[in-house]
């Protein structure tokens, strides 16, 4: 009867530890190279929105076919994002160019 005691507050104790951990979630936002401003102003504000949620930010710029040759300007774009969103978020990660996709995170502020 004391060992079934035992595993019971040792059940709870792991419960109220694993309720406490804070989960992270991340949300992505995908542009292509040659975005327009009216997409790009679309999409900074939904980064902003997720931002403030508190929610981790994946913003990459995805390479189809011979786009790849516009990696100059993927990276304009995330860095420019990157200087739009600096008042929410700091950049955990700059643009880093994985395959066809240029990647970048950006993790919320503490408020």
């Amino acid at each position: 009867m004391d060992y079934k005691k035992f595993l019971y507050e040792q059940k709870k104790r792991e419960k109220a530890l694993k309720s406490k951990a804070t989960k992270v979630i991340i949300k992505e936002i995908r542009f292509g190279p040659q975005t327009d401003e009216h997409d790009y102003e679309f999409k900074k504000k939904h980064a902003e929105k997720f931002l403030n949620d508190g929610a981790k930010l994946k913003a990459f710029v995805f390479f189809k076919g011979r786009s790849i040759v516009f990696k100059e300007q993927g990276q304009i774009l995330l860095l420019r994002l990157a200087q739009d969103l600096e008042e929410i978020g700091k950049v955990e990660q700059m643009p880093q160019l994985e395959g066809k996709r240029m990647t970048m995170f950006i993790a919320p502020k503490k408020k």
